[in-house]
């Protein structure tokens, strides 16, 4: 990869509703860009003809870990971020790391690759989940659970487990969002 030599490259995980995607909003505020994992799924589920909601995403995604291997969204979205450093040498963030083979090929191909894991409790991420009402989040406790379940069979209990970082978000969103600029700004101390 043709990496600026000043670019930071951090991946960050959680399970759904921990607050990923505050962090993203903070981090991009601090001039880093994003990189969603996930959009690599969707763009698949568009190029089949396929609606990209959670059942169709799951099933593509299993299918082409089956047929390309398990570090193949890692490997996708490397292509992303190598584009995007020919064009600038902004910092990125990659958002949604799911498994342990997803880190190892980042940590090869990203020099001092950092994962970033964004933990809430069960019952705070179930509270935002039924708050926020995203048109693919479980709508009852059954469905939260089974989607955790996936995830979690998936590795990104591993990931959150071995990640580099840990921040804890929880009812007061001022606290963690501080606790969030303080480690992005850790970034330019640290790398």
């Amino acid at each position: 990869m043709n990496e600026k030599s000043h670019s930071t490259i951090i991946g960050v995980t959680g399970l759904p509703a921990s607050g990923k995607n505050t962090f993203a909003i903070e981090a991009k505020k601090e001039g880093f860009l994003q990189v969603v994992m996930g959009d690599v799924i969707r763009e698949e589920c568009r190029s089949r003809g396929l609606t990209p909601s959670r059942d169709n995403s799951n099933k593509i995604m299993l299918e082409l870990r089956e047929t390309e291997g398990n570090e193949v969204v890692a490997k996708r979205t490397m292509e992303k971020i190598s584009r995007l450093l020919d064009q600038t040498n902004s910092n990125i963030i990659i958002d949604g790391i799911r498994s342990l083979d997803e880190v190892n090929y980042f940590k090869k191909s990203i020099r001092d690759f950092k994962v970033i894991a964004v933990h809430a409790s069960p019952k705070l991420r179930f509270e935002r989940t039924i708050s926020r009402q995203r048109g693919d989040d479980p709508i009852d406790k059954v469905g939260f659970n089974m989607r955790d379940l996936k995830e979690l069979r998936l590795g990104i209990g591993s990931v959150i487990a071995l990640a580099d970082y840990l921040v804890s978000t929880g009812n007061n969103l001022s606290e963690s969002i501080e606790k969030f600029h303080s480690l992005i700004k850790t970034f330019g101390e640290s790398l």
